[in-house]
């Protein structure tokens, strides 16, 4: 990961870490839907058990959340946001 993506996923993680300890107001609400889970593995050109492992979740949590059983918690949407505008960089971060 270079750099400049390196300081804009780091400066997320200390958006999210005040906003949960209450320092910060949330800027806005995204919530990702299942639907939105499944556009973006299809998106990255992955399968159910390659995106899970590509975002290191188990193969059931994916499936449970596209097919809207059960919703990502806040780090997951994070995670799942920027793997929407950027999967490349999530790869090499996780890689």
């Amino acid at each position: 990961m270079d750099e400049k993506n390196f300081k804009l996923l780091l400066q997320g993680v200390r958006e999210l870490k005040a906003v949960k300890g209450g320092k910060l107001k949330r800027a806005r609400v995204r919530e990702i839907t299942p639907l939105g889970v499944k556009k973006i593995r299809t998106r990255v050109g992955l399968s159910q058990s390659q995106f899970a492992e590509m975002i290191r979740v188990p193969v059931a949590t994916l499936q449970n959340w596209e097919q809207g059983r059960t919703r990502p918690d806040g780090p997951a949407q994070a995670l799942l946001a920027v793997t929407a505008r950027n999967p490349k960089a999530v790869m090499e971060a996780l890689h």
